[in-house]
Order: structure tokens, then sequence, then C-alpha cells
């Protein structure tokens, strides 16, 4: 926790506080209502379709996300505040791990309803085990590091803070690049092969599950990739530096990204292509793996 908590901005200047400028009201509270509407959305959207771990991770990333911008308008009125830094610092830094393994859910199951098995390079249900695992770990990393940043009393703590979170979100974007390099594989393996025999698994909107699959899915992961690799620059030059201090360019590349990554992964719910099939659909991927 910083000496200067005690400060205010009219007795200290804005150079000692935790972010050195005031964050916009207006940007930041346009954030705090749209995740908030998202975040009901979702939870209305798990009463109707039952989707349990997809909209479980949607909506703890989801909270997280009003969170964290609830701490940067309070950083608008208290800049010295450590509460409110780490609203911000934490909960927006982590908050698209948990968007990632929403992601990650959905592909295999995908491959299932297009009745993709046997062109699939591995099996449905190992990628959700492989690239949540990831997601897991990329997770552990950025909460660590940003536990340590947030509380260190020295340069040299917190330099390794910074550390911890730029592998974890390193990691994040590695996973996440080869996952879409599985993806669009999938896609163009799917797109050449022959007409499928139909199992006559039930599809509540065939349709709209290759929607899901050539719009949603693709735009989200993509969102999701380009918000991390911004995160790692901007930490790598750590939080004193022009890129770490430029509200704008965070709103478009953090904010803009997430949101419209959100946005379709509501818009395009799985649970629109599949209905509440959710479970059976996850029930015929262990069945596969045992074949």
């Amino acid at each position: 926790m910083s000496t200067f908590d005690a400060c205010t901005l009219q007795t200290c200047s804005l150079d000692l506080a935790y972010i050195q400028y005031l964050p916009s009201i207006a940007g930041n509270a346009f954030y705090l209502t749209l995740f908030s509407i998202l975040l009901l959305a979702q939870v209305i959207l798990l009463v109707h379709y039952r989707a349990w771990a997809f909209s479980a991770t949607m909506i703890c990333g989801l909270i997280l996300e009003v969170l964290g911008y609830a701490g940067r308008v309070k950083l608008h009125y208290n800049p010295f505040g450590f509460t409110n830094f780490l609203l911000y610092l934490v909960c927006l830094t982590i908050a698209p791990a948990f968007f990632g393994a929403a992601i990650y859910l959905c592909l295999g199951r995908i491959i299932i309803i297009q009745e993709g098995e046997n062109i699939s390079r591995i099996k449905p249900r190992t990628y959700t085990i492989i690239f949540v695992t990831c997601d897991v770990i990329s997770l552990i990393l950025q909460a660590a590091g940003g536990a340590i940043t947030s509380s260190a009393e020295d340069d040299v703590v917190r330099n390794e803070g910074i550390n911890i979170m730029i592998a974890g979100l390193a990691f994040q974007v590695a996973a996440m690049g080869i996952f879409m390099a599985f993806g669009i594989d999938f896609t163009i393996r799917s797109n050449i092969r022959s007409p499928p025999v139909h199992t006559g698994y039930p599809i509540q909107n065939f349709s709209t599950s290759g929607q899901v699959e050539s719009g949603g899915i693709p735009t989200a992961t993509i969102t999701i990739f380009i918000r991390s690799f911004f995160r790692v620059f901007e930490l790598n030059g750590g939080f004193e530096s022009s890129l770490a201090n430029n509200e704008p360019v965070l709103m478009v590349l953090d904010g803009a990204m997430v949101s419209i990554g959100c946005l379709w992964l509501t818009i395009l719910h799985p649970g629109v292509a599949i209905g509440r099939r959710w479970n059976t659909v996850k029930s015929r991927s262990r069945q596969y793996e045992l074949n």
C-alpha cells in the first residue's frame, strides 16, 4: 500500500497517484453500464438454456468487468485510493481469462453438433481439457502477479509482480493462438469435406449453430486475443509508462475489444443453437472419447 494513500487532489500531485490521470467518468460509466446489462442478459440466458459451465464462466468474467470499471469510476474521484486501484487492476486483468474459458468450452460442442468428430485433429472433449487447463494456469499467474504488484512496498517486488502478470498474459496469448489455429483448421476441413452422414442428433437451430461457429466464437476469440496482446505490451512498460497511462488506448484495445467479444458471446449464445442440450452434447463428447 502506498504512503500516499492519505493524499487528495488538493494536497498531492497526480504524479504520485496509482495512475497518472483522472479516468473519464463518461467512458468508464459507459462500460460499467454495458457490462452490467450483459451480466443480466447472461443470467437470463443461464436460466433459460441451462448451459451451466458456459454461463458460469461468462458471469464470473462480467462480474469482474463490472467491479473493474466501478474501480475506475472511483479512481476519478480518488486516484490515490489503494482499494480503487486494486479493483481496477486485478479485476480487469483477469476477467478475460474467464471469457477465454467460455470460448474453449464451445469448440468441442460445435464439432459434435456439426458432426465433425472424424475430421477434427483431436477429440472434441480434449479441446476443453487442454485449453481450459491453460486458461486456469494463465488466470493463476495473472491473479498472483496482480496481488504481488498491488501490495508491493518497493520497486523490486513490484517489478516481480508485473513480470508474473506478463507471463500469465503471454501464456494466455500463446494458448489462444494455438486454439485459433485448431479452429481455423477445423473450419477449413469442415468446408471441404463431403456432406456429413446425419445421425439424427437434435439441434435447435442448425443455421444458427453455423453462425456461432463462423461468427460468434471467432470474433470473440480475436477480440480477446487482441486485448491480451495489448496488455502484454502495456505491462511490459510498467505502470508509469506512457502506454499504461493512455486512457483512450485502454478504452479501445481493452474496453472495446472485451465488449465486442462479450456482445457476440451473448447475442450468439450457444443455447440459441442447441437449446437446453448443453449437457447432452457434453455426454456425447464423453462417449466419443471412449470409442
